[in-house]
């Protein structure tokens, strides 16, 4: 069994948005901190800010969720990440346990 994650990353509060997933969250994230592809809409845009994640025991799961939030409009997305992260604040996480 895969886990998989659906994420949000944004480059200010109510900024520009980005939704992923991926199975390793960690390792997903310093890409886009890094900007390993510099031609990339996240990179182009400085969107490396974790706001918002999901965890799935299945990385099938997490791909249906990122398709659900991507035809969302932004007011959901927003209300989505704001329900937990209010200020929109930079999670940070002890990833060994997201390994």
């Amino acid at each position: 069994m895969m886990r998989g994650y659906v994420y949000i990353l944004c480059n200010r509060k109510n900024g520009a948005l980005y939704i992923g997933f991926t199975k390793s969250l960690y390792e997903r994230v310093q890409e886009h901190k890094n900007k390993a592809n510099p031609n990339s809409h996240t990179a182009q845009y400085d969107i490396d800010r974790l706001v918002y994640f999901e965890t799935y025991d299945l990385i099938r799961e997490a791909l249906r969720r990122e398709k659900q939030l991507k035809d969302w409009n932004r007011s959901w997305k927003i209300a989505l990440i704001e329900k937990d992260n209010p200020e929109w604040q930079e999670i940070t996480l002890d990833w060994r346990d997201l390994s």
